[in-house]
């Protein structure tokens, strides 16, 4: 498994515990947040991530702001990424199971590093259902595909 991460100036200490973690269970990790403490617009790193995740280079993206929610706007802003911000590892779970996500997100002022662990764990052991869900996923892609034709149009 190959995976991208990334983060802002608030998550260099989590992102690195983290790629750590995940590198010690022998995944791939591609970084392209910062490790420069001074402050870093997190919309670069969520983009990066997530034009690796909808090329089909990385298997998928794990992205950490502050809250989690500025870099998944961000990621969720380019074509075929499906980002969830998740605060604990239910919602991780059910969000690949019944959503298709192919990123994840959680913020470092938010939840702590082994809670951020077992988030990443449910979401990479959790597998898409497909079925009903895959006909959600669909129209999802479906309304994002509009807005690219309409916005072609315009």
């Amino acid at each position: 498994m190959k995976l991208a991460i990334g983060n802002d100036h608030v998550a260099i200490e989590m992102k690195n515990e983290i790629k750590e973690y995940l590198e010690g269970k022998g995944i791939e990790i591609v970084d392209m947040g910062t490790n420069t403490p001074g402050s870093f617009h997190y919309p670069i790193s969520g983009y990066k991530v997530a034009k690796l995740v909808a090329s089909g280079e990385v298997d998928g993206g794990i992205l950490i702001c502050g809250t989690g929610v500025g870099i998944s706007l961000a990621a969720n802003k380019v074509k075929g990424i499906r980002a969830c911000v998740c605060s604990e590892p239910y919602t991780a779970r059910l969000s690949k199971q019944h959503n298709n996500t192919n990123i994840i997100a959680f913020g470092a002022r938010v939840i702590g590093i082994e809670l951020a662990k077992m988030i990443v764990d449910e979401w990479i052991n959790a597998e898409f259902q497909g079925g009903r869900h895959a006909t959600r996923v669909d129209m999802i892609m479906e309304i994002e595909d509009t807005q690219h034709l309409q916005a072609a149009e315009n």
